[in-house]
């Protein structure tokens, strides 16, 4: 297998760390994470950009869009699920609506809350950027047979699944 970036950043590293435990295994798995989650963030930016989204109008789409109701969603709840503002979440919501992307409607439980709702337009647009955005993922993919994939995948969902019963270290 040809050597990559992350092979060349644990030779280089390696030896530096006498003082400390440095792992090359641990070392060269979470580095290639981190640049599988650059590449992944710069498709999205690349998505973005080429469907006319800025990179918060998308993120407040897609939270919106994969929602348990999907495009549907209190201003509080959206606010909370991207970890904005009231005040904040009032402005994204203000940029989306004057696009057309979305629209606040009154609640039919209670007329004093609203609701928002993405607009077929919205659902467009969103649904550009997340078909490139898996293009790359798919491209990615493609370096690895379905078994590998599949593989990968429980490897990962064990690690992530320790993540999220652990708080991370204190830094």
């Amino acid at each position: 297998m040809a050597e990559d970036w992350t092979d060349r950043h644990v030779a280089r590293w390696k030896d530096h760390w006498l003082d400390l435990a440095f792992d090359e295994e641990i070392e060269g798995v979470f580095v290639r994470i981190n640049r599988i989650d650059r590449y992944l963030r710069g498709a999205k930016q690349r998505a973005v950009a080429e469907v006319g989204l800025s990179d918060f109008e998308y993120d407040t789409l897609h939270v919106l869009m994969i929602r348990d109701t999907p495009g549907s969603a209190s201003p509080t709840e959206l606010a909370t699920e991207l970890g904005v503002s009231g005040a904040g979440m009032t402005g994204r919501l203000d940029g989306l609506e004057k696009a057309g992307w979305v629209r606040r409607i009154p609640s039919v439980e209670d007329r004093r809350r609203v609701i928002v709702e993405v607009t077929r337009s919205g659902m467009d647009v969103w649904r550009r950027a997340m078909d490139i955005r898996g293009e790359a993922e798919v491209d990615l993919a493609g370096a690895l047979t379905a078994r590998e994939l599949t593989t990968l995948n429980r490897l990962l969902k064990k690690v992530t699944v320790r993540s999220e019963q652990r708080p991370p270290a204190a830094g």
